[in-house]
């Protein structure tokens, strides 16, 4: 079995080294293998200042901890940029352009609000309510009992308002 010199995971030196070898062998040994560890000094044996390096914790160079510094950085601006870039539609009950309903209308989304979801995040299969009557079986009568086994346990004020309209 193999021990990690660097315990960091997120650096790029951390590998097998001296110590993990003398715990595989050692391990090999107990089991049976008929091997011997090597006396001190003998020829092929570790030396001293070989067993103090490797129990020293790797280090990494200056290049290498700019490097991964620059690269945070530019991951960070990248995910800045992209919540920057990604159209939000309004969150507004009141007005003409406004994408959900108020709480006494029952909540949930507007039709004109779902359009602008849709539009805002292509691929998006997301609908409206089901608010009338539906066939037994049907997929709108599905699509209820999914949200009314899923919203049960929703106890706000909009949660609440959303489950009567969908009548669950």
């Amino acid at each position: 079995m193999a021990y990690k010199q660097n315990h960091n995971p997120f650096s790029p030196i951390a590998k097998t080294g001296l110590w993990a070898n003398i715990h595989a062998k050692r391990k090999r040994i107990k089991e049976g293998s008929g091997e011997k560890m090597r006396k001190p000094g003998s020829e092929g044996s570790p030396t001293n200042e070989a067993l103090k390096e490797s129990q020293a914790p790797a280090k990494r160079t200056k290049e290498q901890r700019k490097q991964s510094r620059a690269e945070r950085k530019e991951f960070r601006q990248e995910r800045r940029a992209e919540r920057k870039n990604k159209k939000e539609i309004r969150k507004t009950t009141k007005g003409k352009d406004r994408n959900f309903r108020a709480v006494d209308e029952g909540a949930g989304m507007t039709e004109k609000g779902v359009k602008a979801y849709r539009a805002a995040n292509s691929g998006s299969e997301l609908k409206t309510a089901v608010t009338g009557k539906v066939k037994p079986g049907s997929k709108d009568a599905k699509r209820r009992k999914s949200f009314c086994a899923r919203s049960k346990g929703w106890k706000g004020e909009r949660g609440l308002a959303a489950r009567r309209r969908w009548k669950c």
